[in-house]
């Protein structure tokens, strides 16, 4: 399928995204052992409101950057707040250090593929 751009100046029927990017350093036995975990997680994560979806890159070591693709900020922060003990019950435990946001803001050029 054809990409699409996503420019904010365009017009109001595109599709308007806010990213959220952290890195997560997790503990490589600890998480060896966690593929249920992970994916419980990842459906609490996918049926939020506005949620749109995400990229997770493996940097080696354990580390990980997600990238958490959502309508608004607004929902955002609303399924930060929802999923915080989902996080702690199922993340907190695995990872090696706490996650670290390294930042936040609207999506201002979209290229993905759909799939």
């Amino acid at each position: 399928m054809a990409s699409q751009r996503l420019h904010q100046s365009e017009s109001s029927e595109e599709i308007q995204m806010y990213a959220v990017v952290r890195e997560v350093q997790y503990d490589l036995d600890r998480l060896s052992h966690a593929a249920e975990k992970l994916e419980e997680f990842q459906r609490l994560h996918a049926a939020q409101p506005g949620y749109l979806g995400s990229l997770t890159v493996d940097v080696g070591q354990g580390r990980r950057l997600a990238i958490n693709l959502w309508r608004s900020e607004a929902q955002a922060i609303a399924g930060r707040e929802t999923l915080g003990p989902a996080v702690r019950r199922l993340l907190e435990p695995l990872m090696a250090a706490p996650s670290q946001l390294i930042g936040a803001g609207p999506v201002i050029e979209n290229d993905l593929i759909e799939a």
